[in-house]
């Protein structure tokens, strides 16, 4: 089954990419990888939430913001090669906005590593770097980057 097709099974649909805040691209490709810029959990230009894990926001809302974060990379990926020609998810780096004390970023990062695995199966499995940060741009709660192989 074609990862689009796994994301229609699961109910999901790609957003349109979100326009990049600065001077650079929403992904990149070089050779046979395609690089994503950070992705934030933009619904329709505007961030889901805001706030930092460990007050405002919980590790449940914080996956679920992740999860809307690989979405919108997947989306910049599609936009470039095409969600099909993805052979598979090589690494996920995850930010997260984090009060001193909060230590659970791994936890937060699972929910996009979890959808990652939905989508594209044993291909969706990858490395990982899970970084608590003190702020991410427009406040918002999560930032992750894909590196995907096609």
């Amino acid at each position: 089954m074609t990862a689009s097709a796994r994301l229609a099974e699961l109910g999901l649909v790609l957003p349109p990419v979100a326009t990049p805040a600065g001077v650079y691209l929403p992904a990149v490709r070089s050779g046979s990888l395609v690089f994503t810029a950070g992705q934030l959990p933009l619904v329709g230009g505007v961030v889901a939430a805001t706030g930092k894990l460990g007050a405002e926001i919980d590790t449940s809302q914080g996956q679920q913001l992740a999860e809307t974060c690989v979405l919108n990379a997947l989306a910049a990926v599609h936009d470039l090669v095409g969600l099909d020609a993805v052979v598979r998810v090589v690494k996920v780096v995850g930010y997260v906005a984090s009060v001193p004390g909060f230590t659970a970023q791994p936890a937060v990062l699972n929910g996009a590593s979890e959808l990652l695995g939905k989508i594209f199966g044993q291909a969706g499995t990858h490395a990982r770097s899970a970084v608590g940060v003190a702020e991410l741009p427009l406040g918002a709660p999560v930032e992750i980057e894909l590196v995907v192989e096609v």
